[in-house]
């Protein structure tokens, strides 16, 4: 199991930020598409590092095409000299349609076609053949010398799908080369709905499990005092609240018998009142999310729980952490 970090936009720190990571013993770091753009990060961190991975965590598939996303991920291919994996995500309806203005139709088989789309547009460059990508949501059908970049000499990005339904999760199995496990997932929707979903549509292109790579931002609670881990729980509680207010992510709260609890949530949000929502996760919504332990049992709980259903686990806490400490957690997967 690979361990990674974040590599968020710290104007002018970005650089230092990835050095020490690779230093301190991560795999490879993910970049966030929230305030900021996800790809820039990964431009000015490649140059200071050897072996660490970069990914975007999730890039908005649909804010973008697959001619810009293809032309990205092979930039920055190159810039990590074969070090990158572009991670996408649908995000969801009034977010595309209205932050983004981008037009929003039936995401599983739009995201299938982006990114059979993206990899025509990598094969053209890859072969010289001409590109006559023809589909239901995108057309790529024009390629001249002057805008091809040619073979890339590390080969082609990984591309890991985000999701949470069934039928996403079979588009990554079907067409990506991993998955990008949502936090709001538990362990048991992990292996009873996500993973045999991955495994159905692997199949569907003669495919196994083992051909993909899984990725789980996995939220934990822990900390050096008392003090310090009530905050952490209190952080994860509300970020736990703020994920099961979106209808598309009922079903997880439904395989526990929590299905009720989303409409009040989402009620509330529509409110602003955050501190509402996480007051009505309780204990046990908590222990299915998120490992919670002391700092000196974090890698031990987590190998319990995941070993061998991911490949690769970042620690999701929505809480202030001190590097340095986080470092002897670090240490822990490496023992």
């Amino acid at each position: 199991m690979k361990i990674d970090g974040g590599l968020g936009f710290d104007v002018g720190g970005i650089a230092r930020q990835a050095s020490k990571a690779e230093a301190d013993g991560y795999d490879g770091v993910w970049s966030a598409e929230t305030g900021h753009d996800p790809f820039l990060p990964i431009a000015v961190g490649a140059g200071d590092t050897e072996t660490l991975e970069f990914g975007t965590g999730i890039a908005v598939a649909f804010a973008r095409n697959p001619m810009t996303l293809a032309v990205l991920a092979n930039d920055l291919q190159l810039l990590t000299k074969g070090r990158f994996m572009m991670g996408l995500g649908s995000q969801i309806k009034p977010h595309i349609t209205k932050r983004f203005s981008m037009p929003w139709s039936h995401p599983a088989p739009r995201m299938r076609e982006m990114i059979l789309a993206i990899r025509a547009i990598w094969n053209t460059w890859e072969t010289g053949e001409d590109l006559a990508f023809r589909g239901e949501f995108y057309t790529h059908t024009l390629m001249t010398p002057f805008f091809n970049p040619g073979k890339n000499p590390y080969g082609n990005p990984k591309i890991l799908l985000a999701g949470v339904g069934e039928h996403m999760t079979e588009v990554a199995g079907e067409v990506g080369d991993g998955f990008l496990v949502h936090g709001f997932t538990t362990e048991r929707y992990l292996r009873e709905v996500s993973l045999p979903a991955l495994e159905r549509g692997a199949a569907k292109a003669g495919r196994t499990r083992g051909d993909l790579t899984v990725s789980y931002p996995g939220f934990v609670v822990t900390g050096t005092d008392d003090e310090s881990f009530q905050a952490a729980y209190r952080g994860v509680r509300e970020q736990i609240a703020f994920y099961g207010s979106t209808p598309a992510y009922r079903p997880v709260l439904e395989l526990h018998g929590w299905g009720d609890l989303q409409p009040e949530l989402n009620a509330l949000s529509k409110r602003g009142e955050w501190v509402k929502m996480g007051e009505l996760i309780g204990d046990d919504i908590v222990d299915a999310f998120a490992v919670v332990c002391p700092l000196d049992q974090v890698a031990t709980q987590v190998r319990n729980r995941f070993e061998g259903m991911v490949d690769r686990f970042s620690f999701y806490a929505p809480y202030k952490v001190d590097p340095e400490l986080w470092k002897g957690v670090l240490a822990g997967f490496h023992d």
